[in-house]
Protein backbone atom coordinates (compact mmCIF):
# COMPACT_ATOMS: atom_id res chain seq x y z
CA UNK A 1 0.00 0.00 0.00
CA UNK A 2 1.43 3.46 -0.88
CA UNK A 3 1.87 6.36 1.48
CA UNK A 4 -0.58 9.26 1.39
CA UNK A 5 0.90 12.36 1.31
CA UNK A 6 0.27 12.96 5.33
CA UNK A 7 1.95 9.60 5.95
CA UNK A 8 5.17 10.74 3.88
CA UNK A 9 5.01 14.27 5.84
CA UNK A 10 5.24 12.53 9.26
CA UNK A 11 7.68 10.58 8.21
CA UNK A 12 9.65 12.97 6.99
CA UNK A 13 9.22 15.20 10.13
CA UNK A 14 10.16 11.90 12.08
CA UNK A 15 13.56 11.83 10.49
CA UNK A 16 14.25 15.37 11.31
CA UNK A 17 13.04 15.05 14.74
CA UNK A 18 14.27 11.27 15.93
CA UNK A 19 17.14 9.98 13.81
CA UNK A 20 20.21 10.47 15.83
CA UNK A 21 23.37 12.22 13.70
CA UNK A 22 25.58 8.98 13.40
CA UNK A 23 28.44 10.58 14.76
CA UNK A 24 26.39 10.89 18.44
CA UNK A 25 26.03 7.18 18.21
CA UNK A 26 29.72 6.67 18.94
CA UNK A 27 29.13 5.29 22.77
CA UNK A 28 26.05 2.81 20.44
CA UNK A 29 28.77 1.26 18.19
CA UNK A 30 30.84 0.02 20.54
CA UNK A 31 28.06 -0.98 23.02
CA UNK A 32 26.78 -3.32 20.43
CA UNK A 33 30.51 -4.34 18.90
CA UNK A 34 31.00 -5.49 23.43
CA UNK A 35 28.16 -7.22 23.00
CA UNK A 36 28.13 -9.24 19.44
CA UNK A 37 30.99 -10.45 17.10
CA UNK A 38 29.38 -8.76 13.90
CA UNK A 39 31.77 -9.08 10.87
CA UNK A 40 30.96 -9.11 6.97
CA UNK A 41 29.13 -11.82 6.06
CA UNK A 42 26.89 -11.46 9.03
CA UNK A 43 22.99 -10.75 8.83
CA UNK A 44 21.36 -8.16 11.15
CA UNK A 45 17.64 -8.40 11.86
CA UNK A 46 16.67 -4.66 12.29
CA UNK A 47 13.06 -4.98 13.55
CA UNK A 48 10.76 -1.97 13.15
CA UNK A 49 13.76 -0.22 11.63
CA UNK A 50 11.82 3.27 11.26
CA UNK A 51 13.57 5.44 8.43
CA UNK A 52 16.57 3.36 8.18
CA UNK A 53 19.09 5.22 10.83
CA UNK A 54 20.31 2.15 12.33
CA UNK A 55 19.84 -0.22 9.66
CA UNK A 56 22.59 2.09 7.92
CA UNK A 57 24.81 2.45 10.84
CA UNK A 58 24.85 -1.67 11.14
CA UNK A 59 26.08 -1.91 7.28
CA UNK A 60 28.64 0.86 7.42
CA UNK A 61 29.88 0.12 10.74
CA UNK A 62 30.47 -3.76 10.40
CA UNK A 63 30.06 -4.45 6.78
CA UNK A 64 26.64 -7.00 7.43
CA UNK A 65 23.78 -7.02 5.60
CA UNK A 66 20.28 -5.82 7.54
CA UNK A 67 17.02 -6.79 6.92
CA UNK A 68 14.81 -3.73 7.29
CA UNK A 69 11.30 -4.63 8.92
CA UNK A 70 9.62 -1.78 9.08
CA UNK A 71 5.08 -1.70 8.93
CA UNK A 72 4.80 1.90 7.46
CA UNK A 73 5.20 2.09 3.90
CA UNK A 74 5.87 5.75 4.49
CA UNK A 75 9.00 5.14 6.80
CA UNK A 76 10.09 2.21 4.52
CA UNK A 77 10.25 5.03 1.31
CA UNK A 78 13.05 6.55 3.72
CA UNK A 79 15.19 3.58 4.31
CA UNK A 80 18.22 3.74 2.36
CA UNK A 81 18.30 0.79 -0.54
CA UNK A 82 22.16 -0.18 -0.36
CA UNK A 83 23.37 -3.70 -1.83
CA UNK A 84 23.47 -4.17 1.92
CA UNK A 85 19.67 -3.46 3.30
CA UNK A 86 17.06 -5.50 2.20
CA UNK A 87 13.49 -3.54 3.03
CA UNK A 88 10.36 -5.60 3.90
CA UNK A 89 6.95 -4.90 4.49
CA UNK A 90 6.36 -6.42 7.83
CA UNK A 91 5.43 -6.70 11.71
CA UNK A 92 7.11 -8.08 14.66
CA UNK A 93 4.90 -10.57 14.99
CA UNK A 94 4.57 -11.85 11.65
CA UNK A 95 8.14 -11.47 10.59
CA UNK A 96 8.80 -11.91 6.20
CA UNK A 97 11.86 -13.38 6.76
CA UNK A 98 13.31 -17.40 6.25
CA UNK A 99 14.48 -19.26 9.63
CA UNK A 100 17.46 -19.00 11.31
CA UNK A 101 18.46 -16.66 8.31
CA UNK A 102 19.85 -13.59 11.30
CA UNK A 103 23.10 -13.43 13.48
CA UNK A 104 21.81 -10.62 15.63
CA UNK A 105 18.52 -8.81 15.69
CA UNK A 106 18.11 -5.44 16.80
CA UNK A 107 15.20 -3.50 18.51
CA UNK A 108 15.41 0.00 18.31
CA UNK A 109 12.94 2.27 20.39
CA UNK A 110 10.54 -0.69 19.49
CA UNK A 111 9.23 -2.76 22.24
CA UNK A 112 6.33 -0.49 23.54
CA UNK A 113 4.89 -0.30 20.02
CA UNK A 114 4.53 -4.11 19.54
CA UNK A 115 0.94 -5.02 20.17
CA UNK A 116 1.83 -8.63 21.40
CA UNK A 117 5.33 -9.01 22.74
CA UNK A 118 5.34 -12.82 23.26
CA UNK A 119 4.51 -12.48 19.73
CA UNK A 120 7.28 -11.00 18.40
CA UNK A 121 9.68 -13.17 20.78
CA UNK A 122 8.45 -16.39 19.21
CA UNK A 123 8.67 -14.57 15.64
CA UNK A 124 12.29 -13.35 16.25
CA UNK A 125 13.64 -16.75 17.86
CA UNK A 126 12.26 -18.43 14.45
CA UNK A 127 14.37 -15.99 12.41
CA UNK A 128 17.77 -16.09 14.87
CA UNK A 129 20.52 -18.53 14.06
CA UNK A 130 20.57 -20.67 17.39
CA UNK A 131 22.05 -18.89 20.36
CA UNK A 132 21.94 -15.47 18.37
CA UNK A 133 21.21 -12.53 20.35
CA UNK A 134 18.43 -9.96 20.68
CA UNK A 135 19.65 -6.46 21.27
CA UNK A 136 16.77 -3.91 22.65
CA UNK A 137 17.50 -0.05 22.54
CA UNK A 138 14.86 1.58 24.62
CA UNK A 139 13.51 3.44 27.35
CA UNK A 140 12.18 1.35 30.44
CA UNK A 141 10.10 2.04 33.82
CA UNK A 142 11.96 3.42 36.13
CA UNK A 143 15.15 3.94 34.52
CA UNK A 144 14.29 6.80 32.34
CA UNK A 145 15.73 9.66 34.66
CA UNK A 146 18.99 10.75 31.71
CA UNK A 147 16.48 10.82 28.44
CA UNK A 148 16.79 14.63 27.85
CA UNK A 149 13.00 14.26 27.19
CA UNK A 150 12.17 13.32 30.72
CA UNK A 151 14.91 15.95 32.48
CA UNK A 152 13.06 18.95 30.35
CA UNK A 153 9.49 17.44 30.36
CA UNK A 154 8.75 15.43 33.30
CA UNK A 155 5.76 14.26 32.24
CA UNK A 156 6.83 12.17 29.55
CA UNK A 157 8.20 10.14 32.80
CA UNK A 158 4.09 8.58 33.13
CA UNK A 159 4.48 7.65 29.72
CA UNK A 160 7.45 5.84 29.84
CA UNK A 161 5.75 3.93 32.89
CA UNK A 162 3.12 2.51 30.43
CA UNK A 163 6.09 1.06 29.08
CA UNK A 164 7.10 -2.88 29.58
CA UNK A 165 9.70 -2.99 32.03
CA UNK A 166 12.79 -4.65 31.38
CA UNK A 167 11.09 -7.53 33.83
CA UNK A 168 8.20 -8.18 31.57
CA UNK A 169 10.40 -7.97 28.39
CA UNK A 170 12.74 -10.76 29.31
CA UNK A 171 9.92 -12.81 30.33
CA UNK A 172 7.89 -12.35 27.14
CA UNK A 173 11.07 -13.18 25.85
CA UNK A 174 12.15 -15.71 27.95
CA UNK A 175 8.74 -17.85 27.00
CA UNK A 176 10.56 -18.01 23.67
CA UNK A 177 13.96 -19.71 24.73
CA UNK A 178 15.64 -16.20 25.05
CA UNK A 179 17.76 -14.86 28.65
CA UNK A 180 19.33 -12.03 29.95
CA UNK A 181 22.90 -11.50 29.23
CA UNK A 182 23.10 -7.71 29.87
CA UNK A 183 21.79 -4.36 30.22
CA UNK A 184 23.78 -1.54 30.12
CA UNK A 185 22.79 2.71 29.93
CA UNK A 186 24.65 4.08 26.60
CA UNK A 187 24.66 7.56 25.55
CA UNK A 188 24.06 9.05 22.55
CA UNK A 189 24.48 12.65 21.26
CA UNK A 190 21.24 14.19 19.91
CA UNK A 191 22.53 17.33 18.69
CA UNK A 192 25.76 19.34 19.27
CA UNK A 193 23.85 21.61 21.92
CA UNK A 194 20.71 22.12 23.69
CA UNK A 195 19.36 25.15 21.36
CA UNK A 196 19.70 22.71 18.71
CA UNK A 197 17.84 19.88 20.22
CA UNK A 198 15.08 22.34 20.82
CA UNK A 199 15.15 23.38 17.30
CA UNK A 200 14.78 19.45 16.01
CA UNK A 201 11.63 18.64 18.46
CA UNK A 202 8.45 17.58 16.30
CA UNK A 203 5.69 17.27 18.73
CA UNK A 204 3.71 15.13 16.64
CA UNK A 205 6.18 12.77 15.61
CA UNK A 206 6.97 12.06 19.41
CA UNK A 207 4.65 9.77 21.50
CA UNK A 208 6.01 10.55 24.88
CA UNK A 209 5.30 14.52 23.77
CA UNK A 210 2.06 14.23 22.20
CA UNK A 211 0.53 12.70 25.60
CA UNK A 212 1.54 16.03 27.28
CA UNK A 213 -0.90 18.79 27.85
CA UNK A 214 -0.46 21.75 25.95
CA UNK A 215 0.84 24.11 29.18
CA UNK A 216 3.59 20.50 29.92
CA UNK A 217 4.92 21.10 26.51
CA UNK A 218 5.17 24.76 26.57
CA UNK A 219 6.62 24.89 29.89
CA UNK A 220 9.29 22.19 28.72
CA UNK A 221 9.91 24.27 25.90
CA UNK A 222 10.69 27.43 28.35
CA UNK A 223 12.70 24.93 30.41
CA UNK A 224 14.33 23.45 27.79
CA UNK A 225 15.45 27.03 26.01
CA UNK A 226 16.71 28.32 29.25
CA UNK A 227 19.17 25.79 29.78
CA UNK A 228 20.72 26.08 26.18
CA UNK A 229 20.72 29.67 26.89
CA UNK A 230 22.51 29.60 30.36
CA UNK A 231 25.04 26.33 28.32
CA UNK A 232 25.06 27.35 24.91
CA UNK A 233 28.28 25.06 24.74
CA UNK A 234 26.77 21.77 26.30
CA UNK A 235 26.05 19.09 23.83
CA UNK A 236 22.43 17.36 24.20
CA UNK A 237 23.28 14.24 25.35
CA UNK A 238 20.90 11.49 26.59
CA UNK A 239 20.92 8.10 27.46
CA UNK A 240 18.88 4.77 26.66
CA UNK A 241 19.36 0.74 27.79
CA UNK A 242 20.81 -1.79 25.75
CA UNK A 243 18.94 -4.96 26.88
CA UNK A 244 20.73 -8.01 25.59
CA UNK A 245 19.33 -11.60 25.17
CA UNK A 246 20.44 -14.81 23.82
Amino acid sequence: MEATAPDRRFAEEYRIAREIPRDGLTAWRAAVAAEVPLAPGAVVLDVGAGTGAFSAAFADWFGVRVLAVEPAAAMRALIPRTADIEVLDGRAEALPVPDGCADAAWLGSVVHHIDDLPAAAREIRRALKPGAPVLIRNSFPGRCTRDLRVRFFPGTARIVDGYPTVEQTCAAFGAAGFTRVALHAVPQESAPSLSGFADRIRRDTDAKLRALTDEEFACGMRRLRRAAEQEPDRPAVSWMDLLVLA
